[in-house]
């Protein structure tokens, strides 16, 4: 058996260059590019962070420049292709350069400068939107070829400034003027290609660009991006391996482990299961199972916009949608379900083609437990070392059905939460208890129908269904009254289980619990 010195896995390597010459191992996505190259002109693709996006542009990059032996024994090398080398002009935005409108404007003189400087051409304006296609054309010419563009992460200045609607329209407009050089210099380009997370709704900074092919969405493109069962097994044989023998598993149990934790996404009607691909390198190259991915960094965008506006999370674990929401980001009226699905915390399910509607819930294991132990603190006060034993007695107590000890734990948790947090709010207090419920595995609804009203919370554990009236700065006894008084315990029954009545007090005051009251019925 090889051991794990003989793969290199290409944890955090975006070029296709560097990996090819330092024997990374590599999953050839390069029939991709035979399908590109013989159909439009303008691509956009749309994708989660770190699902490989850089690395294909990368991967184009060498295609157009004729570098033909980093593709020896890959698909594109077997293609219908002269090898000649097209000018290649590569812009990245995903950097903190761009996150301001001077330092994005900044960012693109230097790249016009340097592009200006390789091939020997004066530049005779200022306005950088006016030289960028002057330099389209003049490249052409000096080369007789057309010019192949490939901007990273498009939208990183955008979605870098959401919160910032004069900096954010400030910086959609100066995009635009870019990016409209790709129609007028038509001519004299041979592709375009550009990629992100989001492609904004109009007013977009594709205005002028009523041509680009949109492919995130598109069976064809399903796969161009993460990896799918087939390529697992056929690329990290000694991976699994070696993962399978760390943990005294056999090979199936390892790739059914794998695909709950990783697996899932799906980014079109007729899409292959696509595993998370920074995940799984990280997994193989350390021999051990994490929530890699989402430990790498959550949008700060989209835990600010669940916390500030009345989200209901239990509705999103399981949500409804068309293509048009999900391919479109509109400022002025967030949608937070195209923000999810852009983001990966949702994905595609299933698709209903006679009405057109996309079914979306969470991907994996990892996302569900990274959302959710993520969001939590943000509700609640989490903020310490020890939260996880939090989390792990909380359950026990819970089991047990010792309502006085993880009532007490409830009520500390809400204590000292930041005052950004609208506690005021009876959603927020509810998404804060679902996510905690969800988070320890237990079974949990809110707004649980009956046929006398809805329950606020309803939790169900092996030997116990708890249910949980919340009130505000009311009292604990006319919460548990109104379980009572409206049989809301009647669907139970005939239950095995001990069916055990919460009525609870929210203080927005002390913006805490200040009483609870309970009685098995």
């Amino acid at each position: 058996m090889n051991n794990s010195q003989s793969v290199k896995y290409p944890v955090g390597e975006q070029s296709f260059e560097n990996l090819r010459k330092n024997d990374f191992l590599y999953v050839d996505k390069t029939r991709y590019i035979e399908t590109l190259i013989n159909g439009s002109k303008y691509y956009f693709l749309g994708r989660p962070r770190r699902f490989g996006k850089s690395l294909f542009l990368s991967t184009l990059k060498c295609f157009f420049e004729g570098k033909r032996d980093f593709f020896k024994g890959l698909y594109a090398d077997s293609i219908d292709w002269d090898w000649e080398e097209y000018p290649v002009l590569y812009l990245d935005l995903n950097t903190s350069r761009s996150n301001s409108a001077k330092d994005f404007i900044e960012l693109i003189h230097q790249h016009i400068i340097n592009w200006e400087r390789e091939y020997d051409i004066t530049p005779d304006v200022d306005s950088y939107a006016i030289r960028f296609g002057q330099l389209i054309r003049r490249i052409s010419e000096k080369t007789g070829k057309g010019v192949v563009i490939l901007v990273d992460e498009y939208d990183k200045p955008l979605v870098n400034n959401l919160h910032d609607h004069e900096q954010f329209e400030y910086l959609r407009s100066r995009l635009a003027e870019l990016y409209s050089n790709f129609k007028s210099c038509a001519d004299y380009i041979r592709m375009v290609f550009l990629t992100g997370v989001s492609r904004f709704g109009t007013p977009s900074v594709f205005s002028d660009l009523n041509n680009i092919r949109d492919i995130s969405l598109v069976n064809d493109f399903a796969g161009i991006c993460g990896i799918s069962e087939e390529e697992l097994i056929e690329n990290f044989k000694i991976g699994i391996s070696e993962l399978a023998d760390g943990y005294e598993a056999s090979v199936d149990q390892t790739i059914a482990e794998l695909k709950c934790r990783y697996d899932g996404y799906h980014f079109a009607r007729k899409s292959p299961d696509m595993y998370n691909p920074f995940s799984l390198l990280n997994v193989f190259e350390s021999r051990q199972y994490g929530n890699y991915w989402i430990e790498s960094g959550t949008p700060s965008l989209l835990r600010n916009y669940l916390k500030h506006y009345r989200t209901d999370l239990q509705r999103l674990m399981s949500v409804r949608s068309t293509a048009s929401q999900l391919s479109g980001l509109d400022m002025e009226n967030m949608d937070v379900v195209a923000l999810l699905y852009q983001t990966g915390y949702l994905t595609i399910k299933r698709h209903d083609a006679k009405n057109d509607i996309y079914y979306l819930g969470i991907p994996n294991d990892e996302v569900k437990e990274g959302f959710l132990s993520y969001l939590l603190p943000s509700y609640a006060n989490l903020h310490h070392e020890n939260s996880s034993i939090f989390v792990f007695e909380f359950r026990e107590e819970m089991e047990e059905g010792r309502v006085e000890d993880f009532m007490r734990r409830l009520q500390s948790m809400f204590a000292d939460v930041s005052y950004e947090m609208r506690l005021d709010e009876e959603r927020n207090v509810q998404n804060a208890l679902f996510l905690l419920f969800r988070l320890i595995g237990m079974n949990v609804d809110v707004e649980y129908r009956t046929s006398e009203g809805r329950i606020d919370i309803l939790v169900r554990t092996d030997n116990y269904v708890y249910i949980i009236e919340l009130k505000y700065n009311h009292s604990a006894e006319e919460a548990l009254q109104q379980i009572i008084e409206k049989d809301y315990a009647l669907p139970w029954a005939t239950d095995n289980r001990r069916t055990i009545a919460i009525g609870i007090n929210f203080s927005t005051e002390k913006r805490t619990i200040d009483s609870w009251l309970s009685r098995q019925i």
